[in-house]
C-alpha cells in the first residue's frame, strides 16, 4: 500500500486586497488535487476583501474557503502567524493574496512532502503581470537555482508568494520566529533561518509554481530600495555575515529600472487592446 499523501492547507493574508483576491482563490479552487482547506486571513482591510470572499464562499460551496479575521493588531507576520496556526493540514501552503497557483501545485508540494525529510518547500515564479511570461518564469528559476548552488547549499530561500511547510516544522519553530515589529524585515527569510537553526530540510522544487504580481516595481526607487535591503536587516539579525547572501539583493535592485519600463510598456499595451472594439 502506498501512503496516504499529505493533506494540504493554503494560508492567504489579506489586508485591502479586493482588487486581486478572486483571481487568488479562484487559482486556489481549480486544482488536480483539491486542497484540505484555502483560509483567508482578513487583517483589518477597509475594501470589499471580506465580502468577496463571503461571496466565493456561496459560489464554491464544494470548496473549504474559510474566511478568518485578525483584528488584533496589524501586520504581516501576526497574520501570517493566525493562519499557520489555524490551519488543520499535514502540510501548510503560504501564498500572498496575488498569487495565482498553477493548477497542479497543491499535487506537486504533496509530491515534494511526501519525503518525510521535507519540512518546508519553496519554487520560482511567473510573473503574469508581465511581458514574456515563459522567459521571466525561466529566468527566475535560474536566478534561484544559482543563488543556492553559490550558497553552497547552506541556506536556502523559501519566498512568501510560494512556500509550504510541514505542520510539525511550523509548531516546532512557532515561538522563535521574529515578529519584527519595525517592520524591517523579509518574514520568509527569517523562516527559513529559524528552520535551518532546528536543522530541518528545506527543498526547492522548480516544478511548484506560483504566479504573482510585479506590482512592486510600481513603488518609488527609495521604496523599492527599502524592501530590497530587508535581505540585509534579516540576515544581520539573525548575526549572519555572507557576501554570497547580498546576491539576490544585487540582483533585485539591478533590474529595477529596465523591468519598470518593460511593465509600463506592457501595461499601456494591455490597456489599448483592451480598449478596441470587438
Amino acid at each position: 500500500m502506498h501512503p496516504a499523501k499529505p493533506s494540504v492547507s493554503i494560508v492567504i493574508p489579506a489586508y485591502n486586497e479586493e482588487s486581486v483576491i478572486r483571481q487568488c482563490l479562484i487559482a486556489a479552487i481549480y486544482q488536480s488535487m483539491p486542497a484540505h482547506e484555502i483560509l483567508v486571513v482578513n487583517n483589518r482591510s477597509t475594501d470589499r476583501t471580506a465580502e468577496i470572499v463571503r461571496q466565493m464562499q456561496l459560489e464554491y460551496p464544494e470548496s473549504a474557503i474559510h474566511l478568518l479575521e485578525q483584528n488584533q493588531v496589524q501586520g504581516l507576520i501576526p497574520t501570517r502567524n493566525f493562519g499557520l496556526d489555524h490551519a488543520t493540514g499535514d502540510v501548510l501552503g503560504r501564498i500572498d493574496a496575488d498569487s495565482v497557483l498553477e493548477p497542479d501545485w497543491v499535487e506537486t508540494v504533496q509530491a515534494g512532502f511526501s519525503d518525510p525529510e521535507v519540512a518546508a518547500a519553496t519554487g520560482p515564479v511567473v510573473y503574469y503581470d508581465m511581458p514574456m511570461r515563459r522567459w521571466g518564469l525561466k529566468a527566475d528559476d535560474k536566478m534561484r537555482q544559482l543563488v543556492l548552488k553559490l550558497a553552497r547549499n547552506q541556506y536556502h530561500f523559501l519566498f512568501g508568494s510560494n512556500m509550504a511547510l510541514r505542520r510539525t516544522a511550523w509548531e516546532q519553530i512557532r515561538d522563535h520566529t521574529c515578529l519584527d515589529e519595525k517592520d524591517e524585515m523579509h518574514e520568509d527569510i527569517d523562516i527559513s533561518l529559524h528552520l535551518a537553526e532546528q536543522d530541518l530540510v528545506i527543498r526547492y522544487i522548480p516544478t511548484m509554481v506560483s504566479g504573482m504580481s510585479a506590482r512592486r516595481l510600481e513603488n518609488s526607487p527609495k521604496d523599492y530600495r527599502y524592501y530590497v535591503t530587508r535581505f540585509d536587516r534579516t540576515y544581520r539579525a539573525h548575526q549572519i555575515d555572507k557576501r554570497v547572501l547580498k546576491i539576490p539583493m544585487l540582483i533585485f535592485m539591478s533590474i529595477y529600472y529596465p523591468a519598470k519600463i518593460m511593465r509600463a510598456v506592457h501595461t499601456a499595451r494591455t490597456a489599448r487592446a483592451s480598449a478596441i472594439p470587438r
